[in-house]
């Protein structure tokens, strides 16, 4: 099994399942509970609590558990604009790019709908980037929001969020003088959380969503940032768990978990360097599960952006007639996303699954849909070739045996489906 789809969900690192077996078993209490079960609950609820704010470098109690990524992206869209009718303005005006998450985009679409709110999708250059000229132009004195991702989903571009958090910030403090309300940027950084800084203060952050299921914990966990003096309204209602903002007995053995895999992934980032592991003896660099307590996260990182550089270049001398998605280098160092042009992706993906090589199309959250990628739609590719993308995200034990191994499979699958494909696409 060659599993290449890790930004759908990693598996979760058993320093981390060890952390959440007693909250599983003998530690079951409920947290809210006044008693001594519910006490113990409470304090591992707490200390997940502080171990996620320190990776953020912000206070615990602006950080709100939640159900996952999409339910902490939905809380901070619908959670402002409510505030926002409250607070009088009649039309509360949001900007988000054009390939965000399906968790952003299809709410904002249904604010749009039931006219809730005014939404203005931001255009991307060929290579998924934001146009931060005409970010400038769209902001108005109604713009309560800007929700950009973090880095993508889909083609793992990386966006210069400092940049648009200066240009939001300077709108804001222009706008002082006539009373009007502030523009505040929520980031959803659910797939950066493993390789990216996530210091709220230094990218400028009102409000950021993070997942568990991204950087080795458990699934169903996630975080809502808010920044102190933010107001924001639930968007359920049943209980008073999470400031009142989040209803519902918390899953403690979840963000026991979550927690613990913040704390290895920051941890692991600024631990040794790579040039001290290849001083030493050739044998320790054959084999990254080898090294890899030795050299943290950061060399796990170089490890992959050679790999995935490597990867890259052999699909293109490989496979005739394919297109990478995204930036070159501007993308996370797990993303690789090409359009294989003449086949539908659906087929590829089966095919390889066959061959026990584990990859997607796209977003996991958008699986059910036949049309294609809205991420890659914005790119300018035709549609015909965004039906084509192939998504395939490294995890942090990959190794180039296993790169080898598909870049051996893929170029026959692509030759025998193209064979029988009626589909034939020219290459611009």
């Amino acid at each position: 099994m060659i599993y290449l789809d890790n930004s759908a969900t990693t598996h979760i690192d058993p320093r981390v399942l060890k952390a959440m077996m007693p909250y599983l078993k003998e530690k079951y209490g409920n947290p809210s509970s006044f008693h001594g079960k519910g006490k113990e609950a409470r304090d591992a609820v707490e200390k997940a609590r502080k171990q996620v704010a320190g990776v953020l470098n912000c206070a615990p109690e602006e950080i709100i558990f939640t159900g996952g990524g999409t339910e902490a992206n939905n809380l901070a869209i619908q959670g402002l604009v409510k505030v926002a009718w409250l607070n009088g303005v009649k039309m509360p005006h949001i900007i988000i790019t054009k390939i965000e998450h399906p968790s952003v985009m299809e709410v904002c679409r249904n604010l749009e709908i039931n006219k809730l709110a005014e939404i203005t999708y931001l255009n991307v250059d060929k290579y998924g980037i934001v146009d931060l000229k005409e970010l400038e132009k769209l902001l108005r004195p109604e713009t309560v929001l800007v929700s950009t991702i973090y880095a993508n989903n889909e083609i793992g571009v990386i966006q210069p969020i400092k940049k648009i958090a200066q240009i939001i910030k300077q709108r804001t403090m222009q706008n002082t003088r006539y009373k009007i309300p502030d523009t505040l940027f929520h980031i959803d950084a659910c797939q950066a959380s493993g390789y990216l800084t996530l210091d709220v203060k230094k990218l400028g952050a009102d409000m950021m969503t993070i997942n568990s299921s991204k950087v080795y914990g458990p699934k169903g966990v996630g975080a809502l940032y808010v920044k102190k003096g933010i107001r924001i309204a639930p968007i359920m209602f049943g209980g008073h768990q999470e400031l009142s903002l989040r209803p519902g007995t918390e899953n403690v053995a979840g963000i026991v978990g979550f927690g613990e895999a913040m704390v290895i992934a920051q941890n692991q980032k600024s631990k040794i360097s790579p040039a001290k592991i290849f001083a030493r003896p050739l044998k320790f660099q054959r084999n990254l599960r080898r090294v890899k307590n030795l050299g943290g996260q950061e060399f796990q990182i170089q490890n992959m952006i050679k790999l995935r550089d490597y990867f890259i270049k052999e699909l293109f001398k490989r496979i005739p007639k394919i297109i990478l998605n995204g930036h070159k280098t501007k993308r996370l160092p797990n993303n690789v996303n090409i359009s294989v042009l003449d086949i539908e992706g659906e087929a590829l993906i089966l095919r390889l699954n066959e061959k026990g090589i584990y990859c997607s199309t796209g977003s996991a959250c958008a699986s059910g849909s036949l049309e294609p990628s809205h991420v890659i739609m914005a790119l300018g590719v035709s549609y015909e070739a965004a039906h084509g993308s192939l998504r395939f995200t490294l995890g942090r034990e990959i190794i180039k045996k296993e790169i080898d191994y598909v870049l051996k499979v893929l170029p026959k699958i692509v030759a025998d489906l193209r064979a029988i494909s009626p589909v034939k696409i020219k290459k611009s």
